[in-house]
Order: C-alpha cells, then structure tokens, then sequence
C-alpha cells in the first residue's frame, strides 16, 4: 500500500512537471514563432514566404501516415517489450522511406502544380530529409512520453525551434531568400535527432515480430483512422471554405477561430499530451482514473471557462483599441459562436484521450466518423443559409455533443462532472458582472479596458480562494516541495 502512494505520487509530480514544462515550450515557442514571423514577412516577400508554407503542408499531410498510429500503441501498451520497439521502429521506417521515395520521385509534378523556383525545389527536398530524420526520433520520444517525462521531449523542441528562427532570420536578414528556410530545417532536424538521443539513448533494431504487429496494429489503426478524419475535417474543410466563402470570408473565419481558441490551444494542448499516458498507467484502476478524471476537469475549468467567457467579454474592446484592427468588427459575431463552441469542446477532449488510454479507441474513432460526417452535411447547408456565419453555427452545434462524451465516459468509470465544474462556473458569472460594470467607469477606452481585465482577474481569483476555498497555487508549490526532497 505504502509502494502504490509512493508510485502514485511520484507519477503526479511528473505530470505537473510535464504539463507545466509543456506550457513553457508553448508559450516560448509561441512568442518566438511570433517575433521570427514579423522578421521574415518584413525581409521577404509575399511569394517566397508563401513558397514555404505551401511544401510545408505537403509534410504535414505526409506525417499522417507515418507511423500508422505505432507510436501511441507503444505508449497506450502497459508492459512494451523490445520486441514491440523494434517492430514499431521497422515499420515505421518502411513507411517513411517508401513516402520520401514517393515526395522524391514526384518532385517535378510538385514543382509545376506550385510552379516552384530552383529554390523552391531546394527546400521541398530539405522539408522531405527532415521528414525523414524526424522519424528516427519517434522511438526516443516515445520512451520518454511513457514515463511521462515530457520536460526533457519539451526542451529538445526549445532547442530545435530555437536553431530554426535564429537560423531563419540571420539567413534571411544576410539576403539568402528562400534558401534560409532550407539551411534551417536540415539544421534543425540534425539538432533534434542528436539531442533527443542524448536524452533518451535508444539502440536502433530493425525486423518485426508477428505476434507484437498485430497488437499494435490493432489499437494503432483506428487510432490513426482518427487523425486521418481529423485531417479531412479540419484542413480539406478549410479549402472548401475558401472556395465557397470567399478568401475574406475565410479571413474572418479565420481570425474569429483562432483567437477563439487560444486558451484552448495553450492550455488544453499540453494537457492532452500528458493525459493519454497518464490514462494509460491506470487504465485497470477505475478508482484513480475517476479521481484523475475529476481533478482534470477541476483544473481545466479552473483555467478554460474564465479564459474564454473573459476574452469574450473584452475583444470588442481590444478590436476598437488596436490601430488598424477595426478591420476584423465585422467577424466578431462569429468569435462569439466560436467562443461557445470552443468551451463546450474542451470538455471532449479529456474524455477521448481517456478512452484512447484505457484502450477503447473504437469508441472515439466512432465520435470522429459522427463528428466528421455531421461537419461536411452541416457546413455546406449552414453556409448557403446563413454565409460564412453558417460555419461557426455548425461548430457549435458539434460542440454540444460534447454531453454523449460524457455521458458514455460515465459508463465506463463513474465521476462527478458537475460538482467538478461549479465552482468555476459560478466565479466566473461573477468576473463577468465586475467587468460589465467596469466598462461604465469614465476613462479613456485604453484605460477602461486595463481596468475591466485587471477587475475581472482580482474579482475571479477572490472568488474562487475565498467563496470556494481552492488555492490550487499552494497545491501545485506542496507537490513541487515533494519532488524536490524526494
């Protein structure tokens, strides 16, 4: 009994480490991706900016079907044996070289589709090397995330993004185009490779185990099925967006989304990284993975709902605030609907990774099936409605299922949802009146706004410490104390 506190303990101090170092990589990665991004569109112009976006979508496609869903079978499996490694490395490679092969092979009908320069060609086959040598990281990586010691996976992607920008925008500002973006990925993906290893040694096996390729082909298949409609209901949705709305019209979707879901992209991004393992570890103890299922939520509201509810309340603000930015009035209406439809969805995605983790990857793969076919019947019917208004109306109407998530989850381990949620619910109704009420103070609109935001946070904060009495900053400062005697 003694041992299983101790285990448990050591596994929770590894999760907030991982998730807190993952919100570190984030936010840097974030800013600086910002910062080298302002550098590059002022150094270069539109077509060879553009150039780089367009062969690096090719990568991104081709990175679905990678691995076949290999890497999660490994770290959903309770026991890997190095037979399971060896297989899944093998694999891999067999995949990854046969579509390096293909990218090669079809480098001239790419080049005439996007009418790619010499350099352009360059950086297409850089982006495929790197494909390439990304590939030998996965098994690495993958010892690593099961242990969940994503602090150290965290600080190789510092270090790599790190290379990359600095590359880019010295390269850049000396006058080398387009060949800055090639000199930089092949760096960058030798970086990694080399660090991720020093980190996490791992001996390269090849050959496959028959007996270890069908259990992880099982689980990895339709694990990977869902990324596959994943792909088809995000980013072919958006081309038929851009046909059907128009390029402003998508601008404003656009725009809207991404600001929407910021909080979720900064915070729930992370989180689901850890959670999956996590899951994972306990998936044969229905006792911890209820308790871990209320925490997760306790902690998501803690941080989602005033996030979201707050950036609703203020953004109309900012837009008028901002030089320039009063461009973007016309898609508020949808950055209100997608605000809704982000804090509903957020609620599904603790739920799928848990079902990902204790091995009930059908299910999930079942509600992406649903929530891909609903998006493509909804979105065209919705859009000659409504205009590009239907979209976000659409979204909402898919985050709303987010009550069957929870509803099936309950089958499957019992937890309380609603008492998880409240307290936040209800600090947050009261953030909102301080900040409605801040609005009416008599000062400048820039001042007006600091006071709104700094009130609403003051008055959010008050009301969860001292009407609730949650003081998760004590909490998280007790477990840091533990790892650090431990």
């Amino acid at each position: 009994m003694e041992k299983d506190r101790e285990d448990l303990n050591a596994i929770k101090r590894k999760t907030v480490m991982s998730t807190l170092s993952l919100f570190f990589q984030s936010g840097y990665s974030s800013v600086l991706g910002l910062a080298a991004n302002l550098v590059l569109t002022i150094l270069l112009t539109p077509t060879t900016f553009g150039i780089y976006i367009a062969t690096l979508s090719i990568i991104s496609i081709l990175n679905y079907f990678s691995d076949i869903g290999l890497a999660a079978s490994l770290i959903q499996k309770k026991e890997v044996s190095r037979e399971d490694e060896k297989t899944a490395f093998t694999i891999q490679q067999i995949l990854v070289i046969t579509l390096v092969v293909i990218g090669f092979t079809a480098t001239s009908a790419i080049a005439e589709f996007y009418k790619l320069p010499k350099d352009g060609r360059f950086l297409y086959w850089a982006l495929l090397a790197g494909f390439f040598l990304s590939s030998l990281k996965t098994m690495p990586s993958v010892l690593l995330e099961k242990e969940i010691k994503f602090e150290k996976v965290v600080l190789v992607q510092i270090i790599e993004n790190t290379f990359f920008y600095i590359t880019v925008i010295i390269l850049a500002i000396m006058g080398y185009g387009l060949n800055s973006f090639t000199v930089a990925v092949i760096l960058r993906s030798l970086v990694g490779v080399v660090l991720i290893y020093r980190f996490s040694p791992w001996k390269i096996s090849i050959g496959i185990d028959r007996s270890s390729y069908k259990k992880l082909i099982s689980f990895g298949l339709p694990f990977q099925g869902s990324s596959l409609l994943a792909l088809v209901k995000d980013d072919l949705l958006t081309l038929y967006l851009g046909r059907v709305v128009g390029f402003a019209g998508l601008g404003y979707i656009g725009w809207a989304k991404k600001w929407a879901e910021s909080p979720i992209r900064i915070i729930m991004d992370s989180i689901s990284r850890v959670l999956f393992p996590l899951f994972s570890k306990f998936q044969t103890d229905r006792g911890r993975l209820s308790r871990l299922i209320e925490k997760i939520i306790h902690y998501q509201s803690l941080l989602i709902i005033p996030a979201i509810v707050g950036m609703a309340l203020v953004m109309s603000r900012i837009v008028a605030v901002i030089p320039k930015y009063s461009k973007w009035e016309p898609a508020l209406p949808l950055f209100y609907l997608f605000c809704l439809s982000a804090l509903m969805s957020s609620y599904s995605t603790p739920f799928i990774n848990f079902l990902n983790g204790i091995g009930r990857v059908k299910i999930s793969f079942y509600f992406m099936v649903f929530w891909t076919a609903l998006t493509w019947i909804l979105t065209p019917i919705l859009i000659s409605q409504y205009g590009h208004i239907g979209f976000p109306i659409t979204m909402v109407i898919l985050s709303s299922t987010f009550i069957i998530v929870v509803l099936i989850t309950k089958r499957v381990v019992d937890f309380g949802f609603i008492k998880s949620i409240t307290p936040f619910i209800v600090s947050t109704a009261i953030m909102a009146t301080v900040v409605s009420l801040s609005f009416n103070i008599p000062a400048p609109r820039e001042v007006s706004l600091l006071i709104a935001i700094s009130a609403g946070i003051i008055s959010y904060i008050s009301s969860v410490k001292f009407i609730f009495k949650i003081d998760f900053a004590t909490e998280i400062m007790d477990i840091l104390k533990s790892k650090k005697n431990g």
